[in-house]
């Protein structure tokens, strides 16, 4: 069975933008962006992909989850993940690329995905997608930013049961930026 994984950059309070949707605070340089162009190429933009020469086969992911919010940052290219399948979560969007789903029902579309052979499933945002996926979401990679941002949109948002995480791994840069992964504790 395939997991679920969260991969998300967050701020030190738990933020994973600012209360319009911009994530411009977060920090876009440094070693543990060499990390994720080499540990992580699969959750670059194709866009991002292409500029730095990644043409390798996917290591981790092949579908990627996102809400509309997400999808739709401005200035973002219709398809941003040409390299994986995408599937958008929403009740208003109607046009997309044809390599690009939409769907309403986030947790049926997360246990079909599951059920089917491929690699991993990433979720990358946003808030209210996660906490609805939360039952869903088999591991989280925290990518922790040396910033407070006192609002926005938050890593968990809305209403959901809770969950219980191990931590995995922690891994600090010289950035500042911690990257701290959880593995999904069983219920006994």
């Amino acid at each position: 069975m395939r997991n679920l994984t969260y991969f998300i950059a967050t701020s030190l309070d738990g933020f994973i933008a600012d209360p319009t949707g911009g994530y411009g605070d977060f920090l876009f340089e440094g070693d543990h962006m060499t990390a994720v162009f080499e540990e992580y190429p699969d959750t670059l933009p194709s866009q991002a992909r292409h500029a730095l020469g990644i043409d390798a086969p996917n290591k981790d992911f092949d579908t990627v989850l996102m809400g509309r919010a997400t999808y739709q940052v401005p200035g973002g290219p219709p398809s941003p993940y040409r390299h994986l399948r995408q599937y958008v979560v929403s009740s208003r969007l109607s046009t997309t690329p044809p390599d690009v789903q939409v769907v309403s029902d986030p947790l049926a579309t997360v246990r079909a995905l599951k059920a089917e052979p491929g690699l991993g499933i990433w979720l990358c945002g946003g808030g209210r997608l996660a906490a609805t996926l939360l039952p869903e979401i088999d591991e989280l990679i925290l990518k922790v930013h040396p910033i407070v941002l006192g609002k926005g949109i938050p890593l968990f948002a809305g209403d959901f049961p809770t969950a219980r995480f191990a931590k995995a791994s922690t891994r600090t840069f010289d950035t500042g930026v911690v990257f701290t992964t959880y593995a999904k504790e069983e219920v006994t």
